[in-house]
């Protein structure tokens, strides 16, 4: 399959979350609720200085989604591109694919009783556009779109 997905360079992020806030703003959910997150960890003392750790946590877009098989309702599906979406007008709020997500990439926002997770912005790759999180947005540029017909070198 010719699929989609973000690559992420974790050492070089260094925890700006201009990802997160690019992302909220492409898709807008309540505070707290999360399509993609910067994790932190840190400080720790290493030798003679102080270090921190960033990691980008997303949906990786799966070969065979558990969170799919997961969802009793058939609420996520996967694209012949190989990016999985959640249709979250048939999501019950069972919170399922929560649970059988090994990355923990799928959220819930509890005021609308639905899980969220990364769709990689599909209705911009539909476009010819990247996710909003990747490119330019990505101030470390460690979020990449890769597949079909993405230059392999962006």
């Amino acid at each position: 399959m010719n699929r989609f997905r973000l690559a992420v360079d974790q050492e070089r992020c260094w925890g700006c979350k201009a990802c997160e806030a690019a992302c909220k703003q492409e898709n807008p959910a309540p505070f707290g609720v999360k399509r993609i997150r910067v994790l932190e960890e840190g400080p720790r003392r290493v030798g003679d200085r102080w270090e921190f750790r960033f990691t980008v946590a997303r949906c990786l877009h799966c070969d065979d989604p558990a969170c799919a098989a997961a969802c009793p309702e058939g609420a996520i599906a996967q694209r012949s591109d190989g990016v999985v979406v959640l249709d979250e007008e048939r999501c019950t709020g069972c919170r399922a694919c929560e649970e059988a997500c090994p990355y923990e990439a799928v959220d819930f926002d509890p005021h609308r009783n639905v899980a969220v997770k990364c769709n990689l912005c599909h209705h911009r790759l539909d476009a010819g556009l990247e996710p909003a999180c990747a490119g330019s947005v990505c101030l470390a540029r460690c979020i990449r779109l890769e597949g079909p017909g993405v230059p392999p070198d962006r």
